[in-house]
C-alpha cells in the first residue's frame, strides 16, 4: 500500500468512526453528510468519493461492525468456552450493540434497506450460526448441556431470549440496575425462577 492509499484508509477509518458514534443517538435518517464531514474534518466531496451516498456508507460501517464482530466471536470460540461463558458472551455482546446502536436506528436500517438485512441474514448464515452449533454439538458431547434436547430446540431457547434482551437491558438501564440485571439475567437462563441450581 503506497502513502497516497494509506491515508485514504486512514481517511475511511475516521468517517466510520464518526458514523458509528453518530448512530449511538441518532436514527440514520437524521444523520446528514455535512455534520459527518464536519466531524470528521473532510469535505462532504471526500465522502462522496469514498463511499457515493449517505446510505452506502452508514450500510459500510454497519456491515464492518458486524464482520468485526464475527471475528471476535471465532476468537472467542477458539478459547474453547464453558457453556455458561458462551451465553455470557452473548448477552454482554447484545448489551454492547444495545450501547453502540439506538434500537430504532436498527429496526431503521434492518426495515429500509434491504441489501443490510440480506448482509445481516447471510453472515448469520454462513458464520454465526455454524459457529453457535459447533459450539453447542460440543457442549453436549462434554455433558454441559443434556442430550435429551435438540440443538436445534437449544438455539430457539437462546434466540428467544436474545430476543428479548435489548427490551429488558433498555428496561434496566433506564433504573440505573444494568449490572444487577445481567447477573439475574444469566441465573435466570440456567435456573429459571425457581432458582435451584443441579448438583454437579
Amino acid at each position: 500500500m503506497n502513502g497516497f492509499e494509506k491515508r485514504a484508509e486512514q481517511l475511511k477509518a475516521r468517517i466510520r468512526t464518526v458514523v458509528l458514534e453518530m448512530l449511538q443517538t441518532c436514527e440514520p435518517k437524521n444523520i446528514r453528510i455535512a455534520d459527518i464531514a464536519a466531524e470528521a474534518g473532510v469535505s462532504q466531496v471526500t465522502i462522496y468519493n469514498y463511499f457515493g451516498s449517505k446510505e452506502e456508507l452508514i450500510r459500510d460501517v454497519f456491515k464492518q461492525y458486524y464482520w468485526g464482530k464475527v471475528e471476535e466471536f471465532e476468537r472467542f470460540v477458539e478459547g474453547q468456552p464453558s457453556f455458561k461463558q458462551f451465553v455470557e458472551y452473548i448477552i454482554l455482546e447484545d448489551k454492547e450493540a444495545f450501547r453502540k446502536f439506538t434500537p430504532a436506528a436498527i429496526q431503521e436500517m434492518m426495515r429500509s434497506d434491504e441489501e443490510i438485512s440480506r448482509d445481516i441474514d447471510e453472515i448469520y448464515r454462513t458464520k454465526g450460526l455454524p459457529l453457535v452449533t459447533q459450539l453447542i454439538e460440543g457442549y453436549k458431547q462434554k455433558g454441559e448441556i443434556s442430550d435429551k434436547v435438540s440443538t436445534t430446540a437449544i438455539l430457539a431457547y437462546i434466540n428467544m431470549f436474545n430476543a428479548q434482551s435489548r427490551m429488558l437491558l433498555e428496561q434496566a438501564e433506564q433504573s440505573g440496575q444494568g449490572d444487577v440485571f445481567f447477573e439475574e439475567f444469566i441465573h435466570l437462563f440456567f435456573y429459571g425462577i425457581c432458582g435451584i441450581e443441579p448438583s454437579l
